[in-house]
């Protein structure tokens, strides 16, 4: 699967219980749904927090979590030279690149950065097919460590 969701409402979500948890995972799944008649297994929690509670919701309900591994803060509106200049030097193979819609550069940078990024000889592809699907386990992070 290729589709992923972010919560419905973008809270902190390790101050949420075990239901709000699964509240917001599964409300902003059926948004999801409506919109593109397919509902998601990944999940990925607002501000990258994770806790016992929400991987244990995201789990009970048939989630992958993930978790990003590189961070370019385009939301503190950094320009895509300044994005590049963060990744170049620590990207490498499996990493998974945060980024967000709505924020000053990140659209008129992204084909550079992709450019990039295969320029260096790597190759771009969805975050399903960078986790891992069994025989993993989740860490404090938030990252997939295989046992």
């Amino acid at each position: 699967m290729k589709y992923g969701s972010h919560s419905n409402t973008h809270p902190h979500v390790n101050n949420l219980n075990y239901e709000e948890n699964i509240k917001e995972i599964e409300l902003s799944n059926d948004k999801i749904e409506q919109l593109i008649g397919k509902r998601t297994n990944l999940y990925r929690a607002p501000y990258g927090e994770y806790n016992n509670t929400v991987i244990k919701a995201a789990n009970d309900k048939g989630y992958y979590t993930i978790q990003w591994s590189l961070d370019t803060l385009d939301y503190t509106g950094l320009t895509g030279e300044e994005m590049w200049n963060r990744l170049n030097s620590k990207i490498s193979s499996g990493d998974i690149i945060l980024t967000h819609n709505g924020t000053k550069h990140t659209a008129d940078s992204l084909g550079m950065l992709l450019k990039n990024i295969k320029q260096k000889g790597y190759n771009v592809v969805p975050i399903s097919d960078l986790i891992y699907k069994e025989n993993y386990k989740i860490d404090s992070t938030g990252m997939q460590v295989m046992y």
